[in-house]
């Protein structure tokens, strides 16, 4: 019980993120459009949030594994093909991919037609590797399947070599 003269301490609210349609921060990475939803500022590290357009044909990173975050696709419209090891899944609109720790994957675009999804990553670790291999590309330097893993390595993922990459198609 406190005193009547005790000034009671107001309880801070936390601060909500709105991030309105054509909002958010915009990462281009080639043929795929990325908007950063949710960096981890608001949510303590523990969740990002991106939703990314990938052109018609566009390839994705060399399969690897995440060390240390679950990654999440939901399909918001077109088909993207998820390689998981050797299965190749043909993810269409509605359809939730979700990926553990460990587990190798990689995904592309293979139609003729624009795709995208909304991406989690539990936490927010992987959301620094997209602004680095943005700033990688207006440094000049290629977005070659070796500097994407290099960039990889910063974030406890490693290229799933265990693998042979398949062809486009």
């Amino acid at each position: 019980m406190t005193d009547a003269h005790e000034a009671i301490e107001p309880v801070a609210t936390p601060a909500v993120s709105v991030v309105g349609p054509g909002e958010g921060e915009t990462i281009h990475l080639g043929t795929t459009r990325m908007r950063v939803l949710e960096d981890g500022s608001t949510t303590g590290r523990r969740l990002g949030i991106a939703e990314s357009v990938l052109a018609p044909h566009t390839p994705g990173p060399p399969q690897h594994r995440h060390a240390q975050h679950d990654e999440g696709f939901y399909i918001i419209s077109g088909t993207i093909r998820f390689t998981v090891g050797e299965q190749d899944y043909d993810a269409t609109a509605g359809t939730l991919v979700m990926v553990p720790p460990g587990a190798p994957h990689t995904f592309a675009n293979t139609t003729d037609q624009p795709a995208v999804m909304l991406s989690t990553f539990t936490p927010d670790l992987y959301v620094q590797y997209f602004r680095d291999l943005q700033d990688m590309a207006a440094d000049g330097q290629a977005l070659t399947p070796d500097a994407n893993i290099r960039v990889m390595s910063r974030y406890a993922t490693e290229p799933a070599t265990d693998f042979a990459p398949k062809p486009e198609g």
